[in-house]
């Protein structure tokens, strides 16, 4: 079963969501409207909350975790990823924070407590380190990530774009899901 009830806390799906039935879904976890969830993906809130806003799409074999409460983290971190985010194939988000309008490289891994702010392009393979703050407007590539040029205009209108066509696709796969049933 692909969305799944742990400790009494079951995932909230916004309208028209599509979760793949590979992918896992369990937890405290919530998903805005027009959320893609793609194969092999797991998102699991189960030590801490997940929400991720409207028009986001979470790409094929994605892992999405939270930092738990303990004695080195007294409050642990939930994840937080806002709307019109694209995050790419095989990228690790663990217990930070995603603004609007991000993309995500495939391979890419955010770590605990690292915020990323709105409009912000990380490249693929890039490892933004525990704590640090990714300021909007920038590109960042690198392990660690380093701020490598501000985002031009159309890079800026991709993130629409991306959100979007991932909306479009995500309709498909619900309409064709539905049709065989």
């Amino acid at each position: 079963m692909k969305i799944r009830t742990y400790q009494g806390m079951t995932p909230k799906l916004g309208e028209r969501v599509f979760v793949d039935p590979t992918a896992v879904v369990l937890g405290d976890v919530t998903l805005g409207d027009d959320v893609s969830v793609w194969p092999l993906t797991v998102i699991r809130g189960d030590m801490h909350r997940i929400s991720i806003g409207d028009r986001t799409s979470v790409q094929d074999g994605s892992v999405l975790h939270i930092t738990h409460a303990g004695p080195y983290n007294p409050d642990g971190y939930p994840l937080i990823i806002g709307s019109d985010v694209t995050i790419g194939h095989q990228a690790m988000l663990h217990g930070c924070t995603i603004g609007n309008k991000v993309l995500v490289g495939m391979g890419a891994m955010i770590m605990d407590g690292a915020v990323v702010e709105d409009e912000v392009i990380i490249g693929a393979g890039t490892l933004v380190p525990p704590g640090k703050t990714l300021e909007s407007g920038y590109l960042y590539v690198g392990r660690p990530a380093k701020q490598q040029r501000p985002l031009t205009e159309k890079e800026r209108t991709f993130f629409s774009y991306s959100a979007s066509n991932y909306v479009n696709l995500k309709d498909k796969h619900l309409e064709e899901d539905y049709a065989n049933l």
